[in-house]
């Protein structure tokens, strides 16, 4: 196992390749391939844990593939075309239905002729024109299934045409494996109870990694059984995870507690209850991945024991790339791959040597490429995966990935799905949710994903061919125009087109009754007032700069200038939280966290599209909608925003209106 010190930290870790072989070396497989019986009628999906043989045969009797007559080959042998071979009712053959049995008396029919091959005159003779022969157009006795014959081997997963076979074989019963039980133990002080519907207070969460978890589980085949959150007591801890190997769970799983502070305590459980094999693993989100076996002493011995970290996208790396798989090397479960392509990278991604790194993309079909722009990186972001299409694997012996890098992803979205994204790169606006939730409801079925790297940031985006559109809203002061001057700047060759989203209304976000008295740009260089800023690039950045120009305040005189948030709505969330006293931004996200505002500017937030991209289905379908009124009218309805120009082509020097 990794070694330690004394205050518990794992100093080293291995590869998630090795702690799998390692884990799975260690269960007791046995355990996990214990068998029931089931109805054939519900046994898609599951495991066959013996042979399984037919007891019927299928078809049991010699009989009819098509609608027609049944004769004897024998006796039409010598019919030619304008020489018909004539056969009576009742002696030379008798009409059949496709699956009826072939008639036994009073002849013992071997062949069927086709209704549409056959004359009849008005005593029911039949003519044929062409001859038959043996078993023509006839399902032979045993043809699909004879009985006694194996039907599925073991080990074997059944599938919805097995279901068919089974019970066309007579087969109303089948022996399976059973399906692991997974017990997850949720433990920490500050969690909540999700079932609740709790409302958090400072310092506490409502719980969702063992949901997430369980899930995975179920998806995979597992049962799921979840404990009610434990708190951080290692006695409690222990007695839940007693209480799970006592139900005889496979795999006994604890959320958090996982890693090497005060209150992690899983460790300890685990050693009190048997092996601990892996604690660390050279991954990144994932690194505090605690496993063992509970040993021979324990209710259930060789069951698998599982400390998963308690950030939920470090939990969920655990969990697909770890613990499932060891499941289902040791229960029989096969895992559905996830279907790899080749993506280009947008962005630059730094790594750390000696851990391989699990990057979430949003990739969306741009040109002839797919594009992937890397999404938070934080472990605790459980949005980086929902709001995912792929994931990529940054190699342990790399420092990163560059921009424009083609890399191999795992799609975790239908592969005709990413012809239906529609990537949007640039300034952060509530608009844009706004319109990718009116897209979902088209018919069309656009997926509008968006990230969020300043205005600038967009036109660099655009630049390189790895976005659809990009948003932005910078003015150049001199002119009063927005956005051309700075395309013409940096993206002299990007040939585009510019349509106006809105216009929008930038402010001071104060608290609820201002309670600085900030009036305006002025007063940020006061020292009792705390700013919150957006990053380089963006343009309410730019805007800002701008106004401390104008004022003639310093940006190191502005306490917090150095503090940055990507969204408006994060430092909206700043203000609320009591982080800062003030922060630039749109009237919309102060209203949405019931902040107050400070008018400051008017400003024109467009949409710039390169002229290749102007024919695309997913770019017009956005730009149809934004000539709809009902949109305009759900724009306006945020606060905030003007309307005037929402849709239209914009030109050079048209500022904030016709010109």
């Amino acid at each position: 196992m990794a070694s330690r010190d004394r205050a518990g930290i794992y100093l080293e870790t291995i590869p998630v390749e090795e702690a799998v072989a390692k884990v799975a070396a260690s269960i007791d497989r046995a355990s996990f391939l214990a068998s029931e019986i089931v109805d054939s009628r519900a046994a898609a999906g599951r495991i066959t844990a013996v042979p399984v043989t037919a007891v019927l045969s299928s078809p049991n009797v010699h009989c009819a593939a098509m609608d027609g007559i049944a004769v004897v080959a024998g006796s039409t042998f010598k019919a030619r075309e304008g020489r018909p071979v004539r056969l009576a009712k009742g002696v030379d053959y008798l009409p059949v239905n496709t699956g009826h049995p072939l008639p036994r008396n009073p002849f013992r029919a071997d062949a069927v002729v086709m209704v549409e091959h056959v004359r009849f005159d008005d005593d029911e003779n039949a003519f044929i024109e062409s001859p038959a022969f043996p078993w023509q157009h006839v399902r032979r006795m045993g043809e699909d299934i004879i009985a006694t014959d194996m039907l599925l081997p073991r080990n074997h997963r059944i599938t919805a045409y097995d279901v068919g076979a089974l019970l066309g074989a007579g087969v109303w019963e089948v022996e399976v494996r059973k399906k692991p039980l997974v017990y997850i133990v949720p433990t920490g002080d500050e969690v909540l109870e999700a079932a609740k519907r709790p409302k958090p207070g400072p310092g506490q969460v409502v719980e969702s990694n063992s949901y997430v978890l369980a899930a995975l589980a179920e998806e995979a085949g597992c049962v799921v059984e979840r404990a009610a959150p434990v708190k951080d007591d290692p006695d409690a801890i222990r007695r839940e995870v007693e209480n799970g190997l006592k139900q005889a769970a496979s795999a006994v799983i604890v959320c958090a507690g996982s890693s090497a502070g005060t209150k992690d305590f899983t460790r300890q459980v685990f050693e009190s209850l048997g092996d601990v094999l892996v604690h660390g693993v050279a991954a990144m989100p994932g690194k505090p991945a605690l496993l063992g076996v509970a040993g021979a002493e324990s209710p259930r011995p060789g069951a698998l024991l599982a400390g998963a970290p308690g950030y939920p996208v470090s939990a969920i790396v655990v969990m697909e790339e770890i613990i499932l798989p060891v499941l289902a090397e040791a229960a029989r479960i096969e895992r559905k791959p996830r279907h790899e392509i080749p993506i280009t990278l947008a962005r630059r991604s730094p790594s750390k040597l000696g851990l391989v790194e699990y990057l979430r993309l949003s990739v969306g079909h741009v040109g002839d490429r797919n594009v992937g722009i890397p999404l938070s990186r934080g472990a605790g972001n459980i949005t980086s995966m929902s709001r995912a299409q792929a994931i990529t694997r940054i190699p342990r012996d790399r420092e990163g990935v560059e921009a424009g890098e083609e890399v191999a992803a795992e799609l975790l979205v239908p592969r005709d799905m990413l012809d239906r994204i529609l990537l949007v790169v640039g300034s952060h606006d509530a608009t844009l949710d706004l319109l990718a939730d009116a897209l979902m409801g088209g018919a069309e079925g656009v997926v509008l994903a968006s990230s969020h790297v300043g205005s600038l940031g967009g036109l660099q985006a655009l630049k390189s061919g790895h976005a659809h559109l990009a948003g932005c809203h910078l003015l150049e002061p001199e002119s009063g125009d927005f956005n051309f001057p700075f395309i013409k700047r940096y993206t002299p060759d990007l040939e585009c087109a510019v349509f106006n989203l809105a216009i929008r209304h930038q402010g001071l976000i104060v608290a609820p009754g201002n309670p600085k008295g900030i009036e305006s740009v002025a007063d940020l260089a006061r020292a009792d007032v705390r700013y919150v800023n957006r990053q380089r690039g963006a343009g309410t950045r730019i805007l800002f700069d701008y106004e401390l120009e104008r004022a003639g305040i310093e940006p190191a005189s502005v306490n917090g200038y150095g503090k940055e948030e990507v969204t408006h709505t994060a430092v909206a969330l700043n203000v609320a939280a009591g982080e800062a006293d003030c922060g630039l931004g749109i009237l919309a996200a102060a209203r949405a966290l019931e902040l107050d505002f400070v008018p400051l500017a008017r400003e024109r937030y467009d949409l710039v599209v390169p002229n290749a991209l102007l024919a695309d289905s997913r770019v017009e379908a956005l730009l149809t909608m934004l000539g709809q009124p009902q949109i305009k009218a759900a724009i306006e309805a945020q606060g905030g925003y003007e309307t005037t120009l929402t849709g239209q082509r914009m030109q050079p020097g048209m500022g904030l209106g016709v010109g």
